[in-house]
């Protein structure tokens, strides 16, 4: 393929070093959900270790030589030039793969990344990225910008820069993908435009700048551009730091003029100590205030925290970028995705770090199969993949999955209220909602175990339901929790959920949370409204909570008989005040269940949600909102979450309106 690309050139002389920004990287906490991100800086993490070893399924290296050209000079002489080929393990040109092309830096050659025998560290990153599962295979290509792949002096270098988009197109990426399988099914411009998708490019330093030039003149034959510590120069040289306005607006123009203006990603990255930060940080944060063409949909701008201008920080990019550019599993998460990855992804629109625990100290675990939750057992890693799944899908297709229960005005006055807010689960249209309450001891909020897997699957049976994320310390729970109320009530049509007959739902602390405000004088008190109901049911998880009133709400509680926190007869002893009060109550203590069981899959008490549900609809005079996963049925037979039909109550006390007792 043949096409002529325009170049904008700029030959004024510069030195490569410039003093470092003092300015500090701005991160604007934006967890409003649905609206576009401003900017978002996410700090990287280093790479493990064990990902500069040789995997146990290595990949191969390949040298490949090229026809290309001189486009420095009008005549457009004739070269041969080198390109190493990243070849993952089991390759089989019967099958198509992604593929990136990664561009050196000044002073550097086409062996940068990945040929030069005693350098292996970005094929050991690579060979573990995929063995690993944290990538599908791919392919990586390392050539060089040069004509002659060898140091040149500063200006003869960024011409060469300047004009490597015309060799991109017309040379190298045909060459390569004509020789290996990819998803281009041609190389003429027709399957270049088609495979675009499944076609990556970046760079670092000049490589960067390189990076953006491509994205500037041939825009449409890649998807996906990893710019490291380098800006884009068309305005000036080095206009991403001195004129970083201008040059965010040519970019957002040239994207806009694009048929392709929203399918691309750009993820931009560079060192906190990087002599080249000022004009990465500068045009990227020109860049995110472009909210209309530049969002969390197809921008996000990283730093590596102490990060310098060298490969250290390019292999830290690499790491958490390619996961991101070619996800395994069709982007789903799957046990061994990193915690910190699922808190970055730009799905989450800056809320994902609120998707854990706020406080680092109560929660440990690399990935997600080895979240550990202090005070909690039975933590059920497919039930966290699952959830963090819903949330990426329906956050990927433009739901708003996020609310903020305070203004900005507020979280100004009170910095703590920025951790917090509403996860929502929708269900059916307006149907009636509950508010889950994790537990955690005020301390910090366990949602991931103790009240996103509740709102889930309340959310399956067709009920709206909400996990809030509160402030750690009773008094401040309350408030949030009466807020949260509050909010879901005032915005009840936006949301699509109807306020008759809601239901409060909480475990351990979260559990008092519920009953607290469960009850209708409390209510009032810390909501200072009239004109909201109370409470059609309250449903508590292992807690020991002991306060009674006539203006409590009917009651559901269930707890293990071997909970060390809190006691199965408290619990009881209060629902059976209840029930002397003339209020509603169901009670179940699960033989030999500890603190903190969740759903209880793959207890005695699995499919006690199913009782709460069918306890609630009774307060409420309904059989059910959408008969899906679960089945009512009459008399004492129970379903499962998964289905499943159990012929008898959990095994254990179970006591309702403090009279029937039926021991199995």
């Amino acid at each position: 393929m043949k096409k002529s690309i325009s170049t904008c050139m700029l030959f004024a002389a510069s030195s490569l070093c410039c003093a470092a920004c003092s300015e500090e990287a701005n991160a604007h906490d934006n967890i409003n959900g649905g609206d576009p991100v401003k900017t978002v800086m996410q700090p990287t993490t280093p790479v493990p270790s064990a990902y500069f070893q040789p995997a146990a399924e290595q990949g191969r290296v390949e040298l490949m030589h090229y026809d290309a050209k001189d486009y420095t000079r009008a005549d457009r002489p004739a070269t041969r030039k080198p390109a190493y080929i990243y070849l993952p393990y089991g390759y089989d040109a019967a099958k198509k793969y992604d593929i990136i092309y990664l561009l050196h830096g000044w002073t550097g050659t086409a062996e940068d990344y990945f040929g030069r025998p005693g350098m292996q560290q970005m094929k050991h990153l690579f060979d573990n990225l995929i063995a690993q599962g944290r990538t599908r295979p791919f392919i990586a290509v390392s050539p060089t910008w040069d004509k002659d792949n060898r140091a040149k002096d500063w200006g003869e270098s960024t011409r060469e820069a300047a004009v490597f988009a015309n060799e991109y197109v017309n040379d190298l990426v045909p060459a390569v993908e004509s020789r290996y399988s990819t998803y281009a099914e041609t190389t003429d411009e027709a399957g270049l435009l088609a495979s675009r998708g499944h076609r990556a490019l970046g760079g670092f330093s000049l490589g960067a700048i390189t990076t953006w030039y491509v994205f500037e003149q041939a825009f449409p034959y890649t998807k996906w551009y990893l710019p490291m510590s380098g800006d884009n120069w068309h305005i000036e040289m080095f206009g991403g730091a001195s004129r970083p306005k201008e040059t965010a607006q040519f970019l957002a123009d040239l994207v806009n003029a694009s048929p392709y203006k929203n399918d691309f990603y750009v993820w931009y990255a560079v060192g906190s100590d990087d002599v080249r930060l000022p004009q990465t940080h500068n045009q990227a944060l020109a860049m995110a205030e472009l909210t209309e063409t530049f969002n969390s949909s197809n921008f996000s701008y990283h730093q590596k925290p102490g990060g310098r201008h060298d490969f250290n920080a390019v292999w830290e990019f690499c790491y958490h970028a390619l996961p991101f550019f070619f996800p395994a599993n069709g982007g789903l998460y799957t046990r061994t995705s990193r915690i910190e990855d699922v808190m970055a992804a730009p799905a989450f629109n800056g809320f994902g770090r609120l998707i854990f625990p706020a406080d680092r100290g109560y929660w440990s675990g690399e990935t997600l199969e080895e979240l550990q939750l202090t005070w909690y057992s039975h933590i059920n890693a497919d039930k966290t993949v699952e959830i963090v799944n819903y949330m990426k899908h329906h956050a990927d297709a433009g739901e708003r999955i996020f609310y903020n229960i305070y203004t900005d005005e507020e979280k100004a006055a009170d910095p703590r209220k920025r951790n917090t807010g509403l996860f929502f689960f929708r269900g059916k249209a307006g149907a009636p909602f509950a508010i889950c309450n994790a537990g955690g001891g005020f301390a910090y909020v366990g949602a991931m175990h103790d009240s996103y897997p509740h709102a889930l699957e309340l959310s399956k049976q067709g009920y709206n339901a909400f996990a809030l994320i509160y402030r750690p310390g009773a008094q401040t729970a309350m408030e949030d929790l009466a807020r949260a109320i509050t909010f879901v009530h005032d915005h009840a049509a936006e949301l699509g959920v109807s306020t008759n007959g809601y239901s409060l739902w909480g475990g351990s602390a979260g559990a008092r949370m519920a009953a607290t405000l469960g009850n209708a004088d409390n209510l009032r008190r810390l909501t200072g409204r009239t004109d909201i109901a109370q409470a059609a049911a309250v449903v508590m998880q292992y807690t020991g909570y002991t306060a009674t009133s006539s203006a409590d709400a009917p009651t559901y509680a269930c707890v293990g008989t071997a909970d060390g926190i809190a006691s199965w007869q408290i619990m009881q002893r209060r629902l059976q005040t209840l029930s002397s009060l003339g209020i509603d109550t169901e009670f179940h203590a699960y033989d030999g269940l500890p603190h903190g069981f969740g759903l209880g899959q793959g207890t005695v008490a699995e499919g006690w949600l199913n009782d709460a549900v069918k306890f609630w609809q009774k307060q409420t005079g309904t059989t059910s909102v959408r008969q899906n996963t679960v089945r009512q049925t009459k008399g004492d037979t129970i379903y499962s979450i998964e289905g499943m039909r159990r012929s008898n109550l959990q095994k254990g006390i179970n006591i309702v309106n403090g009279k029937k007792i039926i021991k199995k």
